[in-house]
């Protein structure tokens, strides 16, 4: 016997498809994975390509979370402060904003809906 609860399955389904999706990534691995790492984390960081180009393939070993990231979300990290950076560490595994707070991006990467500032 099984014991299950109520979305058991959807997160069984969302488990298998992120790992499918990172076995793919991995398979387009360019060059040897880095790892660095200090007594509260490891990660290892790896050139991924995909048909939308590089992505940089970030993962914890320890927690099994990952994340590719394309050059624009790189270059965000740099716009950050620390404040952003301390926010993410006190939230282990939470997002620092809730999906249905995100606005809708276009094929522009424009926010839907919001025209571009043209001054």
């Amino acid at each position: 016997m099984r014991l299950q609860w109520e979305g058991d399955n959807g997160q069984e389904q969302a488990a298998a498809t992120a790992a499918h999706e990172r076995s793919e990534l991995v398979a387009h691995t360019h060059g040897e994975p880095i790892s660095i790492g200090n007594e509260f984390s490891e990660i290892r960081v790896s050139r991924v390509e995909t048909r939308n180009g590089s992505r940089l393939l970030v993962e914890s070993p320890r927690s099994g979370q990952w994340v590719a990231l394309c050059p624009l979300e790189l270059e965000a990290l740099t716009w950050q402060n620390t404040a952003t950076f301390s926010a993410m560490i006190g939230s282990p595994f939470a997002p620092l904003v809730a999906e249905d707070e995100v606005p809708p991006v276009d094929d522009t990467g424009n926010a839907a809906g919001r025209e571009q500032d043209r001054g």
